[in-house]
């Protein structure tokens, strides 16, 4: 492991960070609220210490190349440390009593995952609030992906650094160059950025709100500048706004991209976009249904414009909320449970286990029992008309255990810490799948400030496995990823 050069690229990361606070800057100055100081010795720090590491650990012999064990260690690394220092500004500014929260709130954002410790949202500074919710959209498309984007240095070995971070089994290479790569997707980030932006503004929202809820709605993050969310605003325009913008959050941006360049039918032919858009029509209509026969929605549109929402939301991933689900009937609830476990697209800002994992797994299922059938056949996954290697679903199954034995052994050191076992077990699955809000004393009308700190650590560390799609954390916690 040469550590000059993961140290090296870890400072430039975090000088990254550092230099994106004075965008929250210029709203607490704006508003002259008590955000400034906070912000601005945050992101002096951060900055130093970014540019310090970037210095002192500069060689450009290590430049020439990354190992993959060294990409892995400088993603984790680098995402741990885009935590502590964004950290800073809620640690400094006095935001939260203890600093465990302070690192939670921030990872939690910079993971997309949402869950959030902050009790009176609308009381903190404006500056704040941005600093909050830019870390969302910050980690959403990814912190090295946007580093690939800016700093044509880690162009070399970027590969390494790319497949460690981005999410999904199999990472699109769009461009022969990953650094042009990530351009392309930080284009394709930015412009749906800022139509959706715009579209919030035109339904009533100011410059502020409508950046917040534009950066939680595209990085399927879910931190809101509201205590009810974006219930506050009843508005069915900004409902179905964000919806939308939540769907299509949760697709692969690489579809997004050639849509873009005028290829709509390779998104239709894409056929983890149709299982998405299938799986979802059918679990909004069946929760539709149900929530309008059970309660007093006055008309089935009612119960589509919240059912919708819920549904977009919770598959993929971003955690926003108009309605209490939990008062909802059983089938709905179970079906928006489901939902937790799916996720999004891989490629997408999503997390949850995706619905390309998902659905080769459901091949292979159907091909074993084929097998058995017919002994003698040759029966292989495909993927469209790509045969899957087998190598492949090896990796998606060993995901697959990895996932769900993590989120089992979270959800019981959680509830050791005091926590009822049904919240314990919801809120590990809202953190490992990034979701935010789960049932129980973490759902869509509470929040995880009452969790202890020996909980609080654990879904700290869940969220971490979720955004980085648990192997790329995991591998550093076995003792011969750091031999020679």
């Amino acid at each position: 492991m040469r550590w000059r050069i993961v140290l090296h690229i870890i400072g430039a990361l975090t000088l990254c960070v550092g230099l994106t606070m004075i965008f929250p800057l210029f709203f607490s100055l704006y508003y002259q609220d008590s955000g400034i100081i906070p912000l601005t010795q945050s992101m002096i720090i951060t900055s130093a210490v970014g540019l310090g590491m970037f210095l002192l650990f500069r060689d450009r012999e290590e430049n020439k190349g990354l190992s993959h064990r060294e990409g892995m260690a400088i993603v984790a690394l680098g995402w741990v440390g885009a935590g502590f220092f964004g950290s800073l500004p809620f640690y400094l500014g006095d935001v939260f009593p203890c600093y465990v929260d302070c690192f939670f709130e921030s990872l939690s954002g910079f993971t997309t995952t949402g869950a959030s410790v902050m009790t009176e949202i609308e009381h903190n500074a404006k500056g704040i609030l941005f600093w909050r919710s830019l870390t969302h959209w910050l980690g959403g498309m990814g912190i090295i992906v946007l580093s690939l984007a800016i700093l044509p240095f880690l162009g070399v070995g970027g590969m390494q650094l790319y497949k460690a971070e981005v999410p999904g089994p199999v990472p699109d290479k769009l461009k022969p160059r990953i650094k042009d790569t990530a351009l392309v997707l930080w284009k394709v980030y930015l412009l749906f950025s800022a139509i959706e932006a715009v579209l919030l503004m035109f339904g009533g929202m100011d410059l502020f709100d409508s950046l917040c809820h534009t950066f939680g709605t595209l990085a399927t993050g879910g931190f809101s500048t509201k205590n009810s969310s974006v219930a506050y605003f009843q508005s069915a325009y900004i409902d179905y706004v964000i919806t939308a913008f939540m769907i299509i959050a949760a697709i692969n941006f690489s579809l997004h991209y050639q849509l873009i360049k005028g290829r709509p039918l390779l998104m239709w032919r894409d056929p983890e976009f149709r299982f998405f858009g299938v799986i979802t029509l059918i679990i909004t209509a069946i929760i539709t249904i149900s929530v309008y026969a059970a309660t007093d929605y006055d008309s089935i549109a009612e119960s589509f414009r919240y059912t919708s929402f819920q549904v977009a939301s919770i598959m993929s991933t971003t955690g926003y909320a108009t309605a209490d689900y939990e008062i909802w009937p059983a089938v709905a609830q179970g079906l928006l449970l489901l939902c937790m476990f799916l996720g999004g697209c891989a490629g997408s800002t999503s997390g949850g286990m995706k619905h390309l994992r998902i659905m080769l797994l459901f091949k292979q299922a159907y091909r074993e029992v084929f097998r058995i059938i017919h002994p003698r056949s040759v029966n292989r996954v495909k993927l469209g008309k790509t045969v899957v290697q087998p190598e492949t679903m090896t990796d998606i199954l060993g995901f697959c255990v990895l996932w769900l034995g993590l989120f089992v052994i979270c959800g019981l050191i959680v509830a050791a810490s005091g926590v009822d076992v049904v919240s314990s077990f919801a809120a590990s699955l809202a953190c490992i799948g990034n979701i935010g809000p789960g049932i129980g004393s973490v759902g869509p009308t509470d929040n995880y400030a009452h969790i202890p700190a020996l909980g609080k650590w654990a879904l700290i560390f869940c969220m971490l496995l979720g955004r980085l799609e648990i192997y790329t954390v995991v591998v550093l916690c076995v003792p011969e990823f750091w031999r020679k």
